[in-house]
């Protein structure tokens, strides 16, 4: 974020629906949820990074995935803090907290406090909201 609150990322909603495609622009632009246990990252176990699907921001390391059986990628912290913005969530009647994109404001997921490791939290992310990047590739 700008000191203003602004996202460094900013495009028109016009030209975020061209790049992400309907089912990625729902989940990060419109806090939409993919179905649990359908995400494309949910069993992927090689080393790399996660980044934001978005705009490519470094958000996770492989190190802090674990399985939570909850149905969505989960990892014990972000690896780039700085990139994570968390906000109160209300909707669907519940109290939680959003996980976004701090560059481009895009819905990540969620975080609890339910996680294993020394800080107890489990960030519970759409794979839709996020790309891979394999330690591996060139």
């Amino acid at each position: 974020m700008q000191s203003d609150g602004t996202p460094e990322v900013v495009k028109s909603e016009a030209e975020w629906r061209e790049q992400l495609g309907p089912e990625r622009y729902h989940v990060l632009r419109e806090a939409g949820t993919e179905r649990p246990g359908t995400g494309s990252l949910l069993g992927v176990r090689e080393d790399g990074s996660y980044v934001c699907g978005a705009c490519g921001a470094a958000l996770f390391g492989a190190d802090a995935k674990y399985d939570s059986h909850c149905g969505w990628p989960s990892f014990t912290h972000p690896s780039q803090r700085e990139n994570v913005r968390l906000l109160e969530d209300r909707s669907h009647g519940m109290l939680r907290t959003e996980v976004r994109c701090k560059h481009c404001d895009s819905h990540l997921g969620h975080v609890f406090d339910d996680g294993p490791g020394p800080e107890g939290t489990r960030y519970c992310i759409n794979s839709l909201s996020l790309d891979f990047r394999s330690k591996a590739a060139p």
